[in-house]
């Protein structure tokens, strides 16, 4: 088949790409040339998708479409050019408006369309408000389409650097390291999906035709359950110190991401519903998903191959401090 990779050098999208290359699709991926190399095997075609179709991309004639933008004109563009294309468009479970509860389902309520291009930098709100109008140009637009809505994508290759926290502190754990802050309480629920199983997901989907709206997410389990694999895959074992969420709270520590955050801990309950999707029905339709030991076995190597590899959550520092807070109270 051929297909056309909107993207392709950057983690989910390259990781597609690679999928396609590797199960002997015909595949060409359009970037803008600034972001990294595409897999090998795959024409690589410059395009700034602000401008017009490139004449060389026009006249062709895909087989399949894979998108990953957030940006409306850049997905009603790319529509328009190949609309008798199987379209599969990857959206995002930030276009459900209900956080809170668990598997709202993929009929349940989605956030205000918002069909303008807006900054993310200045408008972080506005993206999935931007990607609910890229998905209903996709299915309004394209013959035959499958949308996909992952929540936590992870794995190697993530520029950012949510999940590659947990890797990373829990190979440093004992020590002198000393303890580990867990994210919030243990039986919090979670989900994560690893970046390499979504896309050799798409690629199946393609190759057999596959439609429909389905969050492509892994199988809730307890994100006490999810370090416990991670430190499987690791080969640690640490002393994890789970405070709760009341004093994480109270010592100002940031949730999800950023330079003092505490990676996927998220306030409960208004966040009960972010990472706690069906996986059944993606299931189904033929997701399969790796055990979450061999991805953090996995992006831990890549984190060490891959020195400048995309970071964030709190410094030892602060950790160390948090914890002395804790064990301060007795």
């Amino acid at each position: 088949m051929r297909i056309l990779v909107l993207g392709g050098s950057v983690f989910l999208s390259k990781a597609t790409a690679a999928d396609a290359v590797a199960r002997g699709h015909e595949v060409t991926c359009v970037t803008r040339g600034r972001s990294g190399d595409v897999p090998d095997g795959a024409r690589h075609v410059v395009w700034d998708r602000a401008d017009d179709v490139p004449a060389e991309l026009a006249s062709e004639e895909p087989d399949a479409v894979v998108d990953v933008s957030r940006i409306p004109s850049q997905v009603r563009k790319a529509v328009t050019a190949w609309p008798s294309a199987h379209w599969v468009f990857v959206s995002t479970v930030n276009v459900y408006s209900d956080t809170e509860t668990p598997d709202p389902g993929t009929d349940g309520p989605l956030v205000e369309a918002i069909e303008d291009d807006r900054d993310l930098g200045e408008h972080p709100e506005a993206y999935g408000g931007m990607k609910v109008a890229c998905e209903r140009l996709v299915l309004d637009g394209a013959a035959r389409s499958m949308v996909v809505r992952p929540g936590l994508i992870v794995g190697p290759g993530d520029p950012t650097g949510r999940y590659t926290y947990w890797p990373e502190r829990l190979a440093q754990s004992g020590v002198p390291s000393g303890p580990v802050l867990g994210p919030g309480s243990p039986d919090d629920r979670v989900q994560v999906i690893d970046a390499r199983d979504i896309a050799e997901w798409i690629i199946r989907s393609v190759e057999s035709g596959q439609t429909g709206v389905f969050d492509g997410v892994g199988p809730v389990t307890s994100i006490g359950e999810l370090i416990a694999a991670t430190v499987a895959g690791v080969g640690s074992s640490p002393d994890v110190v789970w405070t709760g969420q009341e004093f994480l709270t109270e010592q100002g520590v940031e949730p999800w991401s950023g330079d003092g955050a505490l990676p996927l801990w998220l306030p409960r309950p208004e966040y009960d519903g972010m990472m706690t999707h069906d996986h059944d029905a993606s299931r189904q339709a033929g997701l399969v998903v790796r055990p979450a030991a061999d991805t953090a076995r996995d992006t831990l190597e890549w984190l060490r191959a891959t020195p400048d590899a995309g970071r964030t959550g709190m410094s030892r520092d602060r950790e160390a401090e948090v914890l002395a807070a804790w064990a301060a109270r007795g």
